[in-house]
Parts: C-alpha cells; structure tokens; sequence
C-alpha cells in the first residue's frame, strides 16, 4: 500500500480539531515534502521522523514521500504530528498494517533515538478523542493527566519501536488510568493570619459572591498573605471545573501536573507584559488571567504595573473570556477568575500610616494613585484600607484570638454559594440586566439611603451595581432572603480606600 491516512489533532485555543496525516509513496527522485500550512517546527520533523525511523531499525523508503496535513487551510505547529507522520510512512510503505490504526489518534514529538517526548494540549485531544470514540496514543509524559478525562481511552507509549510492536499484536503497552477520586488539595490556611478581622471578613465576603478585591495599606500589613489563603475558603471545585483547569494548563504546556486538581493562583510579577497577562504569540497561548480561570489572579504592587498593561483587564473582568486576533488565528480563552489586587497607598508606602511618616508630598501622591484608571477600580467590588498591627498585638497575643480556619470559613461560603445558585443559577459577582433587578431589589428607605450614599461617595451606575451585588453576598452570608440597611453598610463599607 503506497497510500496511508492516520488520525492526530492539532491545537487551537483549548480546542484541538482534528487533522488527517496523508502520506503517499511514489516513484521519483528521492524527496520528503510535507504540505497543509505548516509551521517551521512541523517542517523540520523531516529529520526527527527520519532519524527515528532508522534508529528503530526500520526502513526509509528511498522514493518521493509527501505528506499532507488536512484540512490545509488550518495552521499546524508543534512536534506533535511527528508520530503520525511516522506511522504514515510505515503504514504507506507496507512495514506497518494498515488496519492497526483504524479507530486509533495518534500524538507525540519523536526524539532521534525513537523515544517520545510530551506536547502541550493532550487534554484537549482526550476529550474530542472521547467524542468520537477512538483510543487516543499519548507518550507517556502526557497520558496521566489526559486520562483523569472521564470516558477516554488513552494508550502511554514510550518509544516508536514497542508501539509499532503493539499495533502488530507483538507486544503490551500500558492503558493510563484515570481517577475516581482528586486528591484532596492543601491551600494556606487563613487561621495562620493575626489579626485584621475586616479584611478576613471582605475576603469571605468576596468568596461569597466571586467578587473582585482590592487591598491597600503599608507594606508588612498582610496583604499578600490574606490574598494567598482565598483559593483555600473558595468552594473545592467542580468535575467540570477542573476539566477547564487541566485543558488550559495542557495548552500552555506539556503536563499539567498536581496542580491541577486545586484553585489556580497566579501572581505574575508588575514587569509582566500584556501578552504574558492576556495571553499572545503568532499561535496563541493562554496568558496568566486564562491559567487563572476558576481561581485567583493576584496583582501586588498593582500601580507598578504599565498602565496598558492594566487597561487591558478591563474586558476580561466584564466577559470572563479573551479573544486574541492574529493574521491566521482568531482564538477566545475563558477568563472567569477572581482579582485580587494589593497596593501601597503612596510611593514610599506610609501615607497615613499612624506610625510611621510619609515623607511622599501631595503630588506624588496623586499621581502614584492616577496610575489606576477610574473605569479599571470601578470594576473592582470591594476596595479595603488595612491599617499596620501594632507590634505589640502579636507579641502580647491579643492578634491571635478568634482565628477561624479556611475550613470552618469555607463552610459558610459554601452554604451561600448554594443559595445564590440554587437562587439564580450564577454567583452573584456575574447577576446582571433583570435578575438583578429581581434579586436585589430594595424597599423604599433603603433605596433612598443607597442613592444619598452613591451621591456622597460619588459612585457611577455601575459602582452602585456592584454596591448591590456585594450587598447580595452579605445577605446570603447572613441567611437572608432580601436586602436592608446593614447588608448596604456594609457593602458600602468596602468601596472606601481612604483610611
């Protein structure tokens, strides 16, 4: 047989559409010529898929081969398609059965000496691989993770030469098992925290209802401690969740590891560009706020980043999604994460600190905070002043009373989590248009004390809105089915930065 097709998949977002590897042999000059757009890595797997070939101890056809990626107006890259290529070939020219890959995907990049070597976007490939049906072969740094997908089929092959053995029925290879049960992850527990009792309410509060939380005070407050122990009251997440989580580590990169089965956070450092934020390249790649969907992205020392770089937040907090737009590429990756954001209050750090002098004039100070634009905090529900501990409250221990664990927390969260969705389906961070109305609506006297509270804090439309969804997640903490007074007290509480 002179003619071969072998089923792979490339990669596109956290999708992988599927990819026919034609190979065809015929007589001519010696040639090796790979056709359907692909890119420089795809066309240097000439030499690898040649190289492999021969250190397995097969035969390279001295004649003209070409292989055809199709569809070919979908852009190929990555080393993936090497093992395909390489099954094409022996299929094409009789050293391999053909039948053997009926029913089979093949991906994988082939090392000189026939090993393979993990690709990024295996979990993608095991679930459209489940959808139709086919046993999917994964070098074996990949399958682990790509079969913890409930219903896939994946084989782990370690080299050419035992997979070619097994496709023939002259060797075993290992089906990788999934899992029944996630091990349970480890978050920072929030009881390690002295002091600061507000904040340890706003950030159950933010829990709550998924809002956005803005933290601001002196360095050596907690700030960034506070921000790292919210993956750990969030609620454990869903089967579904952590399909996402996995597929979108996969795209990054090759495995996605333990980490998966936790709350992504993210902390990418203030001299991240906007591409390493958002996410970019010529064949696009999910960016820190996407690693962060269903999890925690947090931003210390949120003035020092660009502004541009902030600017392009402003979407993705709304949508919950990010489309990238290149000359052959057009790809949306979800976004649903929660902001956590930390900041000094001036330059020097000290600007009403009651211990130590700012030695920031009125001007530095202003233009320090302008660096945030109005429209980017208006997104942010919950903006918070801490001030500094005394030291001698940690020393004497009077920080170190009624600490609560993540656990005992999460409970409650937990709790008004199933309110708001058994409520409205959604959490109440994302209630927009007439569920919200109908959800939180207000009786008289409190919607005239809302309206006299908006005006003396001047807050926008959409500053009050997310007064009412905060206000929303206090109510369910409490139980409550409606809102008042102390529910808007306290949401309104939130929306001071001013200490």
């Amino acid at each position: 047989m002179e003619l071969s097709a072998v089923f792979s998949r490339a990669q596109r977002g956290i999708g992988a559409p599927p990819v026919q590897v034609e190979t065809h042999i015929s007589n001519g000059l010696p040639a090796f010529n790979i056709v359907g757009l692909p890119a420089t890595a795809v066309r240097e797997s000439k030499e690898r898929v040649r190289s492999a070939l021969l250190n397995s101890h097969f035969e390279w056809p001295a004649r003209r081969l070409t292989v055809n990626l199709a569809p070919a107006d979908l852009p190929k890259d990555g080393g993936r398609f090497d093992l395909p290529i390489a099954l094409g070939i022996l299929a094409a020219s009789g050293q391999l059965p053909a039948g053997a890959l009926n029913g089979r995907e093949f991906l994988g990049e082939l090392a000189l000496d026939g090993d393979l070597r993990p690709v990024s976007g295996s979990v993608a490939a095991a679930i459209a691989c489940r959808q139709e049906q086919r046993t999917l072969v994964l070098p074996e740094g990949n399958a682990d993770s790509a079969a913890l997908v409930p219903g896939a089929k994946v084989v782990a092959a370690r080299c050419l030469l035992t997979l070619c053995a097994w496709l023939q029925g002259r060797d075993k290879v290992r089906y990788a098992a999934g899992r029944e049960e996630f091990p349970p992850p480890h978050y920072p527990d929030l009881a390690e925290v002295r002091g600061h009792p507000l904040a340890k309410r706003a950030l159950e509060v933010a829990a709550a209802g998924g809002h956005h939380l803005l933290l601001c005070g002196p360095p050596g407050t907690g700030k960034t401690m506070l921000a790292a122990r919210l993956p750990g009251i969030l609620p454990t997440p869903t089967a579904t969740e952590l399909l996402e989580i996995m597929a979108l580590r996969s795209a990054a990169s090759a495995d996605p590891g333990e980490d998966s089965f936790r709350r992504p956070f993210r902390a990418p450092h203030h001299s991240a560009s906007a591409s390493a934020l958002v996410g970019g390249g010529s064949c696009p790649r999910p960016g820190e706020i996407s690693l962060a969907h269903n999890g925690v992205l947090f931003l210390d020392e949120l003035p020092e980043y660009p502004r541009q770089v902030l600017e392009t937040l402003r979407e993705p907090l709304e949508a919950g999604e990010i489309t990238l737009s290149r000359a052959l590429h057009r790809v949306t990756f979800p976004a649903r994460f929660q902001l956590i954001a930390a900041m000094n209050p001036c330059p020097c750090g000290f600007e009403g600190d009651r211990q130590r002098a700012c030695r920031c004039t009125p001007d530095q100070v202003d233009r320090y905070q302008q660096r945030l634009s109005g429209p980017l905090l208006d997104r942010i529900d919950i903006q918070l002043r801490l001030p500094r501990l005394p030291p001698g409250s940690v020393l004497d221990g009077t920080a170190t009373t009624n600490l609560e664990q993540s656990e005992q927390v999460r409970t409650r969260v937990n709790a008004a989590r199933a309110l708001a969705m058994e409520r409205q389906g959604v959490s109440n961070a994302r209630l927009t248009g007439d569920a919200m109305r109908q959800h939180c609506g207000l009786g008289k006297t409190d919607r005239r004390y809302l309206e006299q509270a908006a005006e003396r804090q001047a807050l926008s439309l959409r500053g009050v809105e997310r007064v009412l969804r905060v206000a929303r997640s206090i109510a369910d903490l409490a139980g409550d089915a409606h809102l008042h007074k102390p529910h808007l007290v306290e949401a309104l509480a939130y929306r001071q930065l001013k200490g």
